[in-house]
């Protein structure tokens, strides 16, 4: 019986094999097709939905072994189209060109207009996450959770997302004109923006005195790229030589990066414990945990609002599930999906959803972002106002420190 079993199922695989076909020797050869099979291969390994989107993926490998991919070009929309199924905007190809861009840019470089963007699940509509800090994008007024429905007379439906970056960047001096929707206004805008050369330097900090007595050290940092660990470190040194007794750290409009560089920040906070469980597509769980020395132990307030996203959200859940800090501002962006950047053999890149991730409380965040402790609106102010009596959200997470400086003084 088994063995009537066995050959009926290989008269079955030998039917399906007709059925489909294979590529003739000379299609099997080209290097679009091989480029193909290695995105396959990697996506069929690593992505993060075992379903794929509800669909068989060998047969939509298959599919595209039969078609005749000549030129890179035709290679590169075959990839395109491929992981396009999956339904995944996070999940995408990169030619060698934008995967250049891309390394460049968490490196610590950006030219353009300086938006973080993302694309809305719903309806495929590009959205803000958050404009670079001192970037024309924010000098334009763009403001986290806009949606830009064109980029010069282009639907950004009909974008990727690496698409709609490339569509924004261009000369320094030139401009780009942007069609924005923004939550609670139902009037389109029309804004332009002149692009420019952005250095992303993303730590800045500052001592500033207490009205009674002491002094809070304010570190600001607005994006997780190649710099940033270094950076809060740094401050934090400078600040605790300064004689700072308490910190603010702003990651307001931080629309994340590097997941790397978020872990590493949380460990120069924490002593121990939890930073971020991963989740993949088995549903097993896996840990980074901190296990070394802070470099302070002083008390501190993270502020986070709509702009604060995936690594941002990640070092946030940890400060506050560890009850290290107290969260101040508004609900978070909610991106908790992580995603890994692969190369591929003819010099592109390939990013592909690996995991979702939740806080050491096991709060999955995707889609809901991290209630701050103390909710605290702000109203719009310039980039001046930032952390001065103008900002009641600063304000509120320094009248916290103070009330806790003083009971330790009590104590």
């Amino acid at each position: 019986m088994a063995k009537q079993v066995a050959r009926w199922f290989s008269i079955l695989m030998v039917m399906v094999a007709l059925v489909l076909g294979a590529p003739s020797s000379a299609q099997a050869l080209t290097d679009g097709h091989q480029l193909v099979s290695e995105v396959w291969r990697i996506v069929n390994r690593a992505y993060v939905d075992e379903t794929f989107n509800h669909q068989n993926w060998w047969f939509v490998r298959q599919h595209w072994l039969q078609q005749p991919l000549a030129t890179p070009a035709e290679a590169y929309a075959a990839v395109d189209d491929m992981l396009s199924s999956l339904g995944d905007p996070y999940t995408r190809f990169l030619t060698p060109e934008k995967y250049r861009s891309l390394q460049t840019n968490t490196a610590g470089e950006l030219t353009g207009v300086g938006l973080q963007i993302a694309k809305d699940e719903k309806d495929g509509v590009l959205q803000v996450i958050a404009p670079v800090e001192g970037s024309p994008a924010e000098t334009a007024g763009l403001q986290p959770r806009d949606r830009i429905l064109e980029i010069d007379g282009t639907a950004t439906t009909t974008l990727t997302l690496d698409e709609a970056a490339q569509h924004m960047r261009g000369p320094v001096g030139s401009q780009v004109t942007l069609m924005v929707a923004r939550p609670g206004q139902a009037q389109v805008q029309r804004v332009q923006v002149v692009r420019d050369r952005i250095s992303l330097n993303p730590v800045s900090f500052e001592l500033k005195p207490l009205e009674n007595d002491g002094a809070i050290g304010y570190i600001r940092l607005s994006q997780f790229n190649g710099n940033a660990v270094a950076g809060v470190a740094a401050a934090v040194r400078s600040l605790e030589a300064a004689g700072a007794q308490a910190y603010v750290l702003d990651l307001r409009n931080n629309p994340g990066g590097l997941l790397t560089a978020g872990i590493q920040i949380a460990r120069q906070w924490l002593a121990e414990g939890t930073i971020v469980y991963t989740v993949n597509r088995q549903g097993v769980l896996d840990s980074y945990e901190a296990d070394g020395v802070p470099l302070t132990q002083a008390p501190l307030a993270v502020l986070v609002n709509e702009g604060t996203a995936s690594a941002s959200e990640i070092l946030a859940g940890a400060l506050q599930d560890n009850r290290r800090a107290v969260l101040v501002g508004d609900r978070t962006f909610g991106k908790g999906l992580i995603q890994s950047l692969f190369d591929l053999s003819d010099g592109s890149g390939l990013v592909v959803t690996v995991a979702r991730y939740e806080t050491p409380a096991h709060h999955d965040i995707n889609r809901r972002g991290i209630r701050p402790d103390k909710r605290v609106s702000l109203d719009p102010i310039r980039r001046d106002q930032i952390a001065t009596a103008a900002d009641t959200q600063y304000q509120a997470a320094v009248d916290l420190l103070a009330q806790q400086l003083v009971g330790q003084r009590v104590a």
